[in-house]
């Protein structure tokens, strides 16, 4: 069964940092476009990042640049998403989708992918 799967959320105080982890599960994730996607109760999906398959592109929403970071380990069939300077807005459920194309296109924020995670919680609070 091919399955993504992410981890690494949790309870942070504001200012704090996580590292979320999305790993494929019975298939490589090598050569295809990862999304991360995150939601908050009463509000629409948000496409926050993207990463090509080879690494060489990625894309920030503007809530989040220079804040977080995505990276991808393929020796570990790992896409990475680095939270630093984490605000109480950041609470939601993260995802990470493909659409198992290499690359993240101009409308990769729109979240029109077809395989996805079930999501880890992430809450900023103090």
């Amino acid at each position: 069964q091919l399955q993504l799967v992410e981890s690494g959320g949790g309870l942070v105080q504001p200012g704090g940092s996580l590292r979320l982890s999305c790993v494929g599960s019975g298939f490589s994730l090598d050569y295809y476009a990862i999304g991360w996607f995150r939601q908050a109760p009463g509000k629409e999906r948000e496409g926050i990042s993207c990463i090509s398959g080879s690494g060489g592109d990625v894309e920030y929403a503007d809530s989040v640049k220079d804040r977080f970071t995505i990276s991808r380990d393929n020796g570990k069939n790992t896409v990475y998403l680095q939270l630093d300077s984490l605000k109480p807005e950041d609470t939601a459920v993260y995802h990470c989708a493909t659409d198992y194309i290499p690359t993240c296109g101009s409308s990769w924020h729109r979240g029109d992918f077809g395989s996805w995670g079930q999501g880890t919680q992430v809450t900023v609070s103090s």
